[in-house]
């Protein structure tokens, strides 16, 4: 069976940034907690021009030209950006097709918060083996959740990270780089309500008394009882998706070379990377960034390779956990594969 290789990736990040101090004075959460607990030192925000497909169509250019193709040679265009973009009731994958002269694809768009770069890399390299007419896949999306923050609202403090950004992924079947190997997901419906923005569906239409009461903004229906419940399952599922991926892959939390995670806070980050057996220098902690959503993997996998964390042969995990609930991880085995076995 052939393989699925990335060839290249692509991010954008917003020029314009809110700093711990910044959060601080809005939330009233002193600037050291913000800082060293929360982990959030900067965090881009979205300027004027930095909607959310826009972002991701930047990225994508970014990547195609990394990679030195024609968006001709494009077969298929997933969008993995969020459901808060440009336009309400719009598949953004079809005007990034438009924008980047891919006319040649077709394109769709999928999401699972957080989850969604894993969800679609185990959805394309499906797609990918068992469609002999895709051969290119171009992954890329937009986040800028940061949107529905609402700094007053101490039930969302978890969530005071995120951030706007874009990010790409190339896919090719055949190559003999940089291997995607086995993915994992767990989902879990008993978290499904527990995060929403309540006013702008069906059960609850935007009106004027719901902006007034700021029903548009992300919040927490139950927090006690969402921390009683993540604190049973979260950390436990994180490892289990990682350990699940490398034992479908062929390899285990030993082999692991990089850990490429979603920002979080500090503590959480550093007891997946005590539980795995991962010193830090074997991560990045995303505290100049916040969390960018599904973005979060792309970023530290360039952010990795400008820095020389991730070198020839070596085993990359990237991890996500997102709203709803759910949790994902995928293998990578980076660098030219073509004397090894081919997963």
């Amino acid at each position: 069976m052939q393989s699925v290789g990335i060839i290249s990736t692509g991010t954008y990040i917003p020029k314009d940034f809110l700093t711990g101090e910044d959060i601080s004075k809005r939330s009233g959460i002193p600037k050291e907690i913000v800082e060293k607990k929360l982990g959030i030192l900067k965090k881009p925000i979205p300027g004027p021009d930095d909607h959310t497909c826009e972002m991701g169509i930047i990225a994508a250019r970014e990547a195609i030209n990394k990679a030195k193709i024609s968006p001709l040679d494009i077969d298929l265009i997933i969008y993995i950006g969020e459901e808060h973009k440009e336009y309400p009731l719009w598949t953004a994958a079809i005007k990034m097709q438009q924008e980047l002269g891919a006319v040649n694809a077709w394109g769709f768009d999928v999401a699972m918060r957080c989850g969604t770069t894993i969800m679609a890399l185990k959805v394309a390299k499906n797609m990918m083996r068992s469609d002999d007419s895709i051969k290119t896949v171009l992954l890329a999306g937009g986040y800028r959740n940061v949107d529905f923050i609402d700094y007053e609202n101490p039930r969302t403090r978890f969530m005071y990270n995120l951030g706007a950004g874009g990010g790409a992924i190339l896919l090719q079947r055949g190559v003999q780089n940089n291997h995607v190997l086995e993915s994992h997901l767990i989902t879990d419906g008993t978290f499904s309500e527990d995060v929403v923005v309540v006013a702008g569906g069906t059960k609850n239409p935007i009106t004027k008394e719901a902006l007034e009461q700021k029903l548009n903004m992300l919040d927490v229906l139950d927090p006690e009882g969402m921390k009683q419940r993540l604190e049973e399952k979260s950390m436990q599922n994180f490892l289990k998706v990682i350990r699940t991926a490398l034992e479908k892959s062929g390899y285990t939390e030993k082999d692991i070379d990089y850990l490429g995670i979603l920002h979080m806070k500090k503590s959480a980050h550093d007891y997946v990377l005590k539980e795995l057996g991962l010193s830090e220098e074997r991560s990045i902690y995303l505290n100049e960034y916040g969390h960018i959503g599904q973005i979060d993997q792309i970023l530290s996998l360039e952010i990795a390779e400008k820095k020389g964390k991730i070198k020839e042969g070596d085993l990359v995990v990237l991890v996500s956990a997102g709203i709803g609930y759910a949790w994902g991880a995928t293998a990578i085995k980076w660098g030219d594969c073509s004397c090894q076995l081919s997963n």
